[in-house]
């Protein structure tokens, strides 16, 4: 399944069953400039990540929607652009070369320039796509602000994690380290077991 079906039956899951969540989610309108990020982020897009971004429009201001486990609330496009940047002016207080291998997937304990971020939960922590070269490019990073670091990829890409997370709402099971429950108030929230 392709990264807009995944996201249209997430959709329509949460609908069914937690519709505070569902309700939370935004079209991307307007569809974002993908050829105008690319140049800001100065690198391509891989091709599951601009399909989000031309489905998922995050949320409206300040509202969190854990979509994505654990506790995760996708980023449209301009959000992400505003969340890399905010991360870039700390680079460039910082006049340093980030603290990370070369190669896309492996740890690091400083943000990178090519971690795209994809969902934030309303703190520090992200979920990030690694752009670094190697066989892993495109993998989905957690970064822990508090920690400073992201030890190993969550998931391979943007579509085998809405893959496992909509494994996790129609069969519960796990996604990741997490199991979907849904709140008495009509919100999809993540057990970490």
């Amino acid at each position: 399944m392709d990264v807009t079906e995944l996201w249209t039956e997430i959709v329509r899951w949460l609908s069914e069953h937690a519709p505070v969540t569902a309700a939370a989610l935004r079209p991307p309108v307007p569809p974002p400039d993908l050829a105008e990020l690319e140049a800001e982020f100065a690198v391509e897009l891989p091709a599951e990540l601009r399909e989000l971004w031309l489905c998922c429009g995050g949320t409206d201001a300040n509202v969190l929607a854990d979509v994505l486990p654990p506790f995760y609330t996708p980023y449209s496009a301009a959000e992400a652009l505003q969340a890399w940047r905010d991360h870039r002016k700390h680079w460039a207080a910082q006049w340093e070369r980030p603290a990370c291998d070369y190669y896309a997937g492996s740890p690091g304990s400083s943000f990178h320039p090519a971690w795209i971020p994809i969902a934030g939960d309303g703190f520090a922590d992200e979920l990030v796509v690694d752009l670094r070269p190697g066989p892993l490019r495109g993998c989905v990073l957690e970064w822990e602000q508090e920690a400073a670091q992201v030890l190993r990829p969550e998931w391979k890409g943007v579509a085998a994690m809405l893959l496992d997370v909509r494994r996790a709402l129609t069969e519960g099971v796990p996604a990741g380290h997490s199991y979907p429950t849904v709140t008495e108030d009509g919100r999809l929230d993540w057990q970490i077991r």
